[in-house]
C-alpha cells in the first residue's frame, strides 16, 4: 500500500492511487457541463454542423487537460504548482460569437485568441508586480462573488438546464435534492476517505438513480467515435482582424483578472500563499494553453471556480490530484466515446452537487474577508459596493444589452466586473489616504 508523503507540503502530496483516480475523477465531473458549455455555445451561434461542433469539445476537452497539467506540474516558468483546473473562458463567448458572426469567421477568432495568449505571456511578469493591489480585502470580495455569481449556474442544472423542456419540473429539483443531500451525509457521516469524494459519490449514485426514473439513458454510446485527435488548424489558417484582436485583449485582461482571484483562493486553501513571481508564472500557464487553443481549434483557458470550491470542501491540497484529472480530459478528448459517457449525466444531479461547490467557494471568500479590519468604514464600502455592482448581472442578467461589445464583455462577467470595482475602491480608500489627510 502506498503511503502519503505527511512531510511534504500539502500542494505537493503524493496519495495512494485508488485516492487519486477517484479524486481526479471527482474534479472532472464537477467541470465537465462548465467545460464543453463554450464551444456548444459557440458552434451553435456559427450555425456548424454536430459534426463540428463535436469536434469542438473534443479539442476543448485536450487542451483543458494540457492546460491542467501545464498549471498543476509546471515547467521552467510556467504554471502556478497549485492545484488548479483549467478550462474555457466564459468571457470569451460573447466576442467570439460576435467575430464568427460579423467579424470574420471561425479563423478570425484563432488568429484573435492565439495573439491575445501571446500578449497575456509577455504581460504575466508586470501583473505579477501588481499583486500588493490585491490584499484579502479584494480578494475576498472577489472569491465571494465568484461563488455567489456560479450559485445561479447550479440552480439553472437543478432545474433541468436551460433550454429544456421540463425545465423547473418538481422531479428535477427533487432529483437535485436528493443528490444535495447525499453529498451532505457523505460528507458528514461517512469515513474521512469517503468524505472526501462525497461530490464523487453524489453524482455517482445520482445518476444511477436518475436512469430508471427516465432522467438519461445510456444508448448510442457505441455510435461514437473511438478514437478522434485535434489536428492544428483544423477549420483552416488563422486570420488576423483588428476589430477581433482589440476584442480578444479585453477578454485577455479580464480573464487575467479573475485568474488572479482563483489562484489566490487555491494558494490561501493550501497553505502556499500566491506572490508576485508565482502568478506571473500561472498567467503565463494560461497564456500558452491560450495560444495552443488557437492552434488546436478551441478558445481562451483559464482556472475554474467550480474546482476552486471543491478543493476547499474536499481539504484536499495536492496538485498531483488535479494533474490525475488534466490526465482525463486528455483520455476524454482523444476518446470521444468517453466523453459521450460522462455527457449522459443529467444536469439536476450536477446541480445538487453544484450548489455545494459554488457556496464553498462564497464561504472561502467570506472566511478570508474574516481578517479584514472593518472598523475602517473604507473597507466596508469596498465590499458593499463590489458585492452590488458583481451581482448586477446575475440578478438582472440583460441590463447591459444596448451597451457596446467591448463594455458588455467587461460588465456582463459579475465576477470581472466585481473584481474590477474591488480593486479601484481599494486604490480610493487605501492607497490615497495620503492626499485625503493633505486636503483634510
Amino acid at each position: 500500500m502506498v503511503r502519503v508523503n505527511r512531510e511534504a507540503h500539502p500542494a505537493d502530496q503524493l496519495l495512494p492511487a485508488g485516492q487519486m483516480a477517484a479524486l481526479g475523477l471527482q474534479h472532472v465531473l464537477a467541470m465537465y457541463a462548465g467545460a464543453v458549455a463554450v464551444p456548444l455555445i459557440v458552434g451553435g451561434a456559427l450555425g456548424m454542423s454536430k459534426a463540428d461542433i463535436g469536434y469542438l469539445i473534443n479539442a476543448d476537452l485536450l487542451i483543458s487537460g494540457v492546460a491542467t497539467l501545464i498549471q498543476c506540474l509546471g515547467f521552467w516558468r510556467f504554471g502556478a504548482r497549485l492545484p488548479l483546473m483549467q478550462g474555457c473562458t466564459f468571457a470569451a463567448v460573447t466576442p467570439m460569437v460576435l467575430i464568427g458572426t460579423t467579424g470574420g469567421g471561425l479563423t478570425a477568432i484563432y488568429g484573435a485568441v492565439i495573439l491575445s495568449g501571446v500578449l497575456m505571456i509577455l504581460l504575466a511578469p508586470l501583473w505579477g508586480k501588481l499583486l500588493r493591489f490585491f490584499p484579502p480585502l479584494v480578494t475576498g470580495t472577489v472569491i465571494t462573488i465568484i461563488g455567489l455569481a456560479l450559485i445561479p449556474v447550479a440552480v439553472n442544472w437543478a432545474a433541468g438546464g436551460v433550454g429544456a423542456p421540463s425545465f423547473g419540473a418538481p422531479k428535477n429539483l427533487a432529483l437535485a435534492l436528493g443528490v444535495l443531500l447525499l453529498v451532505l451525509l457523505v460528507q458528514r457521516f461517512a469515513p474521512p476517505m469517503i468524505s472526501r469524494i462525497s461530490v464523487l459519490a453524489g453524482i455517482v449514485i445520482g445518476t444511477v438513480v436518475a436512469i430508471p426514473l427516465g432522467f438519461t439513458d445510456f444508448s448510442g454510446i457505441t455510435d461514437a467515435p473511438v478514437v478522434g485527435v485535434s489536428t492544428p488548424f483544423h477549420f483552416g489558417l488563422p486570420t488576423f482582424e483588428p476589430a477581433a484582436i482589440v476584442a480578444m485583449i479585453i477578454v485577455m485582461a479580464v480573464t487575467m483578472t479573475e485568474t488572479t482571484g482563483d489562484i489566490l483562493a487555491v494558494g490561501e486553501m493550501a497553505g502556499r500563499p500566491v506572490d508576485g513571481p508565482r502568478l506571473a508564472d500561472a498567467l503565463r500557464a494560461d497564456g500558452l494553453s491560450t495560444v495552443l487553443g488557437g492552434v488546436f481549434n478551441t478558445f481562451p483557458y483559464t482556472a475554474f471556480a467550480q474546482n476552486v470550491g471543491l478543493v476547499g470542501l474536499t481539504r484536499v491540497y495536492s496538485r498531483f490530484v488535479v494533474a490525475v484529472s488534466g490526465g482525463i480530459l486528455v483520455l476524454l478528448g482523444l476518446f470521444p466515446v468517453l466523453g459521450e459517457i460522462v455527457a449522459r449525466i443529467p444536469a439536476p444531479v450536477l446541480g445538487g452537487a453544484g450548489v455545494v461547490m459554488f457556496g464553498t467557494v462564497a464561504a472561502t471568500g467570506i472566511k478570508i474577508l474574516s481578517a479584514v479590519d472593518f472598523t475602517r468604514s473604507g473597507n466596508l464600502m469596498v465590499v458593499a459596493v463590489s458585492l452590488g455592482v458583481g451581482l448586477i448581472p446575475t440578478a438582472v442578467p440583460d441590463i447591459y444589452a444596448h451597451f457596446p461589445a467591448w463594455f458588455r464583455t467587461i460588465m456582463e462577467s459579475g465576477i470581472s466586473a466585481g473584481c474590477l470595482c474591488a480593486i479601484l475602491l481599494n486604490l480610493l480608500f487605501n492607497h490615497l489616504r495620503g492626499r485625503q489627510s493633505n486636503a483634510a
